[in-house]
Parts: structure tokens; C-alpha cells; sequence
């Protein structure tokens, strides 16, 4: 159970998380932590273990052993519903939307699942479909969109909520590179507001951009962490994510 009596430091942490399935390691010991008002980056090559780590933080997957807390509170064996009553939401790659619902009717269903009123549930909807340029698609149904578009619609309706945490498993996948700017705004405006982000993204140029700190997975492991700048200049990334020498330039 999640105490919600004793003031906790406030971070969302995974500590010394591993996983394996069929015996063979997916993580192992990875720890990291995302506070309020800052946007943590997630990379890392194919088969790295970036969803398995983002299943376990959002309580769609069990780590075999380690911890992970939200504000103080040990949620590591809570659903994935507790999670979002306390403050985490999640996008997924392929949008999860209702496909028999329209755009704005996504958000507004969502909204009144965290316990708001369908009359504050639209004015959520409204201000977050006009925050992602959405409002002119509100009518269309999810099940006509670009995959692009449902990836927008995803991270607007992780937000309808009001969350303190929100994980972002490659939102900007589909984007053109006007898309990713307005988006990249986005995240910087969810920083502002005083969420905390992880977004996992392929798009190494977004991530460095727009992220405070960055971590790397490979194989299952944490091969470094850093500020954009570290990262940028690190040699043990590009040959174990790129597979080339050189630098990461923006």
C-alpha cells in the first residue's frame, strides 16, 4: 500500500532493477531517477531493454529483484491503475487508444477515469488538443489517424490526468521535423509546469535537446549517465550505439 501520510522525497527511482526472461538478462542492476521539472532521456540500441525498464517503472512488468519508488513510496509491485491515481502516467508505441472513440472523446474518457467531472473533463480535453495542435482533428476517430498523430493524441491523453510523472516510450516516432519542434516545446513546457519525463526516444538529436540528463542502456546495462554535453562527447556511445567512431552531434 502506498503511504501517503509521511512526506517522501519527491522523485520517481528505480534502484537496482533486473530482469531476465527465459534466463537471459534484460537488466540488469539498473538505477535511476527522474525528479520534478526535469526531463530524463532514455536511450540506447535495439533490444537494449529501454521497455522492459519503462514496464517495470509504470507497473506493466515485474522486476526479479530491486525497487521502484514514486515520491519515497515503494510501488514496485503496484498496478499499473495505483501508479496512475498517485501521479504516473505512460504513452506506449503503438497509441493504446480507443479506436471507437473520437480524438477528443479519448481524452475526455481518460480524464474522468482520474475522478474529473465531464464538464472539467472537456475543458481538459480542450486545453490539451489546442497545447498539441490537435483541436482541428477533436471529431476525427482515433482509428483514422496516422500513426504520427496517435502518437500526439497518446502523450495529450497521458496528460488528462494531470500527472506528476509521465513516461514517454518514443513519442516522437512518425513526427516530421516541424512536428518534433513543436513537440520538443511540448516536453520543455511540461518541465516548466514541474512534471518530471522520461522520454525514450530514438531520435538521439530530440533527446539532446531537450533533455536535463541522459541515460544509456545497453544490453540490459547502464553504460553511462550525463548531461547532454557528456553524453555528446562520449566515445563508449557512439560505438555501442551508433557503431561507428566519431562524436553525436546535434
Amino acid at each position: 500500500m502506498i503511504d501517503t501520510q509521511v512526506p517522501r522525497s519527491r522523485a520517481l527511482r528505480v534502484t537496482g532493477v533486473t530482469r531476465s526472461f527465459a534466463g537471459v538478462h534484460a537488466l540488469t542492476d539498473v538505477s535511476l531517477g527522474v525528479e520534478p521539472g526535469q526531463v530524463l532521456g532514455l536511450i540506447g540500441p535495439n533490444g537494449a531493454g529501454k521497455s522492459t525498464l519503462v514496464n517495470i517503472m509504470s507497473g506493466y512488468d515485474l522486476p526479479d529483484s530491486g525497487s521502484v519508488t514514486l515520491d519515497g513510496d515503494d510501488i514496485t509491485r503496484a498496478k499499473p491503475h495505483i501508479r496512475a491515481r498517485h501521479g504516473l502516467a505512460r504513452t506506449f508505441q503503438h497509441g493504446h487508444l480507443f479506436s471507437g472513440l473520437t480524438v477528443r472523446e479519448n481524452i475526455v474518457v481518460t480524464a474522468i477515469g482520474t475522478g474529473q467531472h465531464r464538464k472539467a473533463a472537456g475543458q481538459t480535453a480542450d486545453t490539451l488538443l489546442d497545447s498539441f495542435g490537435l483541436t482541428h482533428l477533436a471529431g476525427h476517430a482515433a482509428s483514422s489517424l496516422p500513426h504520427g498523430v496517435e502518437r500526439r493524441v497518446g502523450v495529450a491523453r497521458a496528460l488528462a490526468g494531470s500527472p506528476s510523472y509521465v513516461l514517454l516510450d518514443e513519442p516522437a516516432a512518425g513526427l516530421n521535423e516541424g512536428e518534433i519542434g513543436d513537440f520538443s516545446d511540448n516536453i520543455r513546457a511540461l518541465r516548466d509546469r514541474g512534471l518530471g519525463v522520461v522520454l525514450i526516444d530514438h531520435n538521439v538529436r530530440l533527446i539532446l535537446d531537450v533533455c536535463d540528463r541522459i541515460h544509456v542502456l545497453v544490453e540490459g546495462k547502464t553504460l553511462l549517465e550525463g548531461t547532454p554535453d557528456e553524453v555528446r562527447g562520449s566515445e563508449e556511445l557512439v560505438e555501442a550505439y551508433l557503431g561507428r567512431s566519431g562524436s553525436v552531434h546535434r
